[in-house]
């Protein structure tokens, strides 16, 4: 972790106290710099560190943040314990990352205990669904959201026997019930062949694949990312099941998976919660800081560290204060500029009004597959009710 003690959050300030007095707030960043999810976490971590830099050079934003860093080890625990010495040794009030979502639902449960406000990095419906709470504000595209991209188009277009194959915990579980609910309403059609499971961090598919290639399934559907969809795909191309399935991941358009992948992502298909070339909001501004800063492109973990501290900080300048317990009061609805153009945490469950598209792995540069885009549902049309996912603040 980053040096910061002795800096706290000055409930109530913001806006000038007289006296020399100094807006400054404590916003810790919890990502996985060790763990199954260790490859994303640094990517995450680079964008909330970007925001940060911005935010406290410019005449928009009278705070000043200080940026408290620690590893949450893709473990629930770890980060529960990294969060409290944030809070308690560093003054954190404001927290964001984390991209496990069983690691981001044990720090929703910590931000309300703490009554700190919290920006989570995972992507399962229950986050801001069952596991909704006032204190949590998530600017990551949810499964739901995603599930509205691709679940029509896969149904309809890439086949309608279907096998589900997910990391076996929160994510997954939530791409299997998303999905499926979603292709039940897109088409009767629809036949589920299979469902299977594997531990997360699994290196070995050799059984799951073959379940899949002996079966009737037309598409396969990969409740999974980070090394357990690379490991999985990479497997299933060296054993032929690519040209045999479809294969369709929520997340195998992300930078990460297809630079790992390279030309064996070629052929497969995913959702698009996010792409540097998408000419939205003032996201073309964010890349060209971003690739001077970090000399790479930003990827959808880079874009939810940075645009969660920026939403949540305009916060801090509506409620004219940098008290959490008063920012989460304005911040359900609030109008705002993100990456994506216009956007807001929807009052009743804090999830912000993300579109999200369905995209093609096609042939690239350098060996890297480019993603053509297919389709596009817009933000207020990608989220289902918050009466539907559970959620009702």
């Amino acid at each position: 972790m980053t040096g910061v003690a002795g800096l706290t959050g000055l409930a109530g300030c913001l806006g000038g106290t007289g006296g020399g007095g100094s807006n400054s707030v404590v916003y810790g960043a919890l990502n996985p710099i060790s763990g199954a999810y260790s490859g994303l976490g640094p990517a995450q971590r680079n964008g909330s560190e970007l925001a940060v830099q911005q935010i406290n050079a410019s005449d928009e934003f009278d705070v000043e943040i200080e940026l408290a860093t620690a590893d949450t080890e893709t473990d629930p625990t770890a980060a529960q314990q990294a969060a409290e010495r944030l809070v308690n040794q560093d003054g954190a009030d404001y927290i964001v990352g984390a991209i496990s979502s069983s690691v981001a639902i044990a720090l929703n449960e910590f931000a309300a205990d703490e009554e700190i406000i919290y920006n989570p990095g995972g992507a399962a419906v229950p986050i801001t669904g069952a596991n909704c709470n006032e204190y949590v504000f998530r600017f990551e595209t949810n499964t739901a959201q995603v599930a509205e991209a691709v679940s029509e188009y896969t149904v309809n277009n890439l086949g309608s026997k279907v096998w589900f194959h997910i990391a076996d915990y929160a994510y997954g579980e939530s791409v299997l019930n998303r999905v499926r609910s979603r292709m039940e309403q897109a088409s009767t059609d629809l036949e589920v062949v299979g469902e299977s499971r594997s531990q997360l961090g699994a290196t070995n598919f050799d059984s799951f694949i073959s379940d899949i290639s002996n079966s009737e399934a037309e598409v396969a559907v990969l409740g999974m990312t980070g090394g357990d969809l690379i490991n999985f795909v990479n497997q299933a191309n060296d054993q032929g099941l690519k040209e045999q399935v479809n294969l369709m991941s929520p997340t195998m358009t992300f930078g990460v998976v297809r630079g790992a992948l390279g030309e064996a992502a070629v052929g497969t298909y995913g959702g698009v919660r996010y792409l540097p070339k998408l000419e939205t909001g003032d996201n073309q501004q964010f890349v060209e800081a971003y690739r001077e800063e970090f000399d790479a492109d930003p990827d959808n973990f880079a874009r939810v560290g940075y645009d969660s501290i920026r939403m949540t900080v305009r916060g801090m300048m509506e409620a004219d204060s940098t008290d959490p317990t008063e920012v989460k009061d304005v911040l359900p609805g609030l109008e705002m500029p993100t990456i994506f153009g216009q956007n807001q945490f929807r009052d009743c469950d804090h999830q912000a009004m993300n579109p999200t598209w369905m995209g093609e792995l096609v042939p690239g540069d350098g060996g890297v597959a480019d993603v053509e885009l297919l389709s596009k549902v817009e933000g207020p049309d990608a989220l289902p009710s918050c009466e539907e996912l559970g959620c009702s603040l």
